[in-house]
């Protein structure tokens, strides 16, 4: 299962370049219908594969990661707007400017063979200036940047979209701390927080809010559609990648959001179809899994097993992610649960089996799951080696009773990037009731925004 996620993953995206006879790169350009030099690749969704594809190629090929930073700016520099989902050339589909995320990973973690200063400059545009009707862009950018939303039900899909822009805002602010733009931290800043101003505190869920500032209404958590993409309340409630102690705070709490976790696998799998009008494969699919409003088989709510790690419960995310592994994912003709989304489904199970997750993409962060193997070697570019072992691990001992990191007892509940490329060994040990006093306390959560501003 592990050898035909990693197989899957690598099939995305795709190369749209080639070598010509005088031995130069170049590549057909869907933007001037000329040849062009560089590279280009096409075929991948940036909605889908921010949130665990590209982080594994940070860390797997940077180099290669550098090539597809490059080929990401020659669509930039040929179409005049970052794509969303080229295909080869633009395609409207999908919500957010997750390239945003892809360079800011990429930046933050090292990766520094692109033109970075024309990747903040791309950003930025996409972040203030409306696109033609023609181009991906921010749709509601006047509204959101004027009143921090997009309004509902001016705009389809708005309370994702502001969740989304939230957090590109926060990726911009990301590269603005690291390239030195002063003049741009403070503004971005206060935009990666604007996920704020579409959560509801009445009933703790994200939700769709008109231009006036009231609340949609009718509201039913489990409706699809209208407000959201591919989901509903209970999916997008925890799309705040950047600031997961922020969202904490709004519920009011840790208890409450221990609680509200738990609720979303022991809610009835029960949907309405809302403005889709009919039952789509994302809602059977739910059904199919088995596991509440929890609906692995799309993308927007898949970080949010790992998010016990920020509460005083860690040993909760061990439990649900390896369940999630064991359960959906087989060796069988319908052994995914939902569709593999150009790479984002395996890398789910590459990252998760190998013990940690990219929670935060744009931050040199990785959270703590539960590895799937007794024994896991990551070969890194640089020519080191980080291995992974979990001596004790079964099916039944999925919990971490203690870890050490090269030696040293660990404590935290996530691993930084820069001790991943140092090469070494994370040994996890593993047990089968739940370690209920490891990783506990506020010192050893993962990051959020604005803790750190708090530091």
């Amino acid at each position: 299962m592990f050898y035909t996620s990693l197989y899957r993953m690598m099939l995305f995206p795709r190369t749209f370049y080639e070598i010509n006879d005088e031995g130069k790169m170049v590549h057909y350009s869907p933007f001037s219908g000329s040849i062009r030099p560089g590279y280009l690749f096409t075929d991948v969704g940036y909605w889908d594969v921010f949130r665990a594809l590209f982080p594994f190629y940070t860390i797997m090929y940077p180099e290669r990661n550098a090539n597809m930073m490059e080929g990401i700016l020659n669509a930039y520099k040929e179409g005049g707007w970052l794509p969303t989902w080229p295909s080869p050339g633009y395609r409207r589909i999908m919500i957010g400017n997750h390239a945003a995320s892809l360079f800011a990973d990429a930046y933050i973690k090292g990766i520094e063979d692109f033109d970075y200063d024309l990747a903040f400059k791309a950003m930025k545009k996409d972040a203030f200036v409306t696109a033609p009707h023609w181009a991906p862009g921010r749709d509601g950018i006047r509204e959101y940047n004027n009143t921090g939303f997009v309004p509902y039900p001016e705009y389809k899909e708005a309370t994702s979209k502001t969740l989304e822009y939230a957090y590109d805002d926060f990726c911009i602010l990301q590269m603005a701390k690291k390239m030195g733009q002063t003049d741009d931290v403070s503004q971005f800043e206060s935009k990666a927080y604007n996920y704020r101003n579409v959560f509801d505190t009445t009933t703790n869920f994200m939700r769709g809010r008109n231009a006036d500032g009231t609340w949609q209404t009718p509201f039913d958590p489990i409706e699809w559609g209208g407000a959201f993409t591919e989901g509903n309340a209970w999916h997008y409630t925890w799309s705040v990648f950047h600031d997961v102690q922020g969202l904490i705070d709004l519920m009011g709490g840790d208890k409450q959001f221990i609680d509200k976790l738990d609720q979303v696998f022991t809610t009835p799998s029960e949907f309405k179809v809302g403005t889709y009008k009919k039952v789509v494969h994302e809602m059977t699919e739910m059904i199919l899994a088995n596991k509440g409003q929890y609906a692995h088989g799309n993308q927007p709510i898949q970080h949010m097993p790992y998010l016990y790690n920020y509460t005083s419960q860690p040993w909760k995310a061990q439990k649900w992610v390896r369940s999630i592994m064991d359960d959906l994912y087989k060796p069988t003709p319908d052994g995914y649960c939902g569709d593999e989304d150009t790479g984002q489904m395996s890398a789910w199970y590459v990252m998760s089996a190998l013990g940690f997750y990219p929670v935060t993409p744009g931050h040199p962060s990785y959270v703590l799951g539960s590895p799937l193997f007794k024994k896991a070697s990551i070969s890194l570019s640089n020519g080191k080696t980080f291995v992974i072992e979990a001596p004790e691990n079964s099916n039944q001992n999925i919990y971490i009773g203690k870890a050490e990191l090269n030696g040293n007892r660990y404590e935290r509940n996530w691993i930084a990037h820069e001790d991943i490329l140092k090469g070494g060994k994370l040994t996890l040990y593993m047990v089968n009731k739940p370690e209920k006093k490891r990783g506990t306390s506020k010192e050893n959560f993962p990051f959020s925004l604005s803790t750190a501003q708090q530091e």
